[in-house]
């Protein structure tokens, strides 16, 4: 598991490796990964925006950006989090994926939270650490 809080918001990620939706013949590797954002804040926040960096293993990048999560904007309440899961396929058998949510506070002021950067690693795949 991967967490970091930012302005009181944790977030916290559970990369999944699918190996029945991969299929490293076609060079084709698929994860889930389970998000829990939580707000130990003493304000009511709004999550507006996702900004995914995708890095696969040979260095290429793919940047996602988009409204919500899962066709969701969340409102978070203090002392209440938000899950979801989603996922992405990669062409090589690891990577790593980082990000930021654009959050919303009462106040109308607009801040960006980290999502932890989190490693994507084929359990059938020696890991060598760079």
């Amino acid at each position: 598991m991967y967490s970091q809080t930012t302005r009181d918001i944790t977030v916290t990620v559970l990369p999944i490796y699918l190996d029945d939706q991969s299929d490293p013949a076609e060079s084709r590797y698929v994860w889930a990964y389970q998000v829990r954002i939580e707000n130990n804040g003493a304000a009511t926040v709004q999550l507006l925006r996702r900004h995914w960096v995708i890095t696969d293993a040979l260095g290429r990048v793919q940047e996602v950006r988009g409204s919500g999560v899962v066709g969701e904007q969340p409102v978070l309440r203090p002392g209440q989090s938000f899950e979801y899961t989603s996922g992405t396929p990669l062409p090589t058998s690891s990577g790593i994926m980082v990000g930021t949510y654009e959050m919303e506070a009462e106040t109308g002021e607009v801040f960006p939270i980290a999502i932890p950067a989190f490693s994507l690693d084929s359990p059938h795949e020696t890991v060598r650490l760079n």
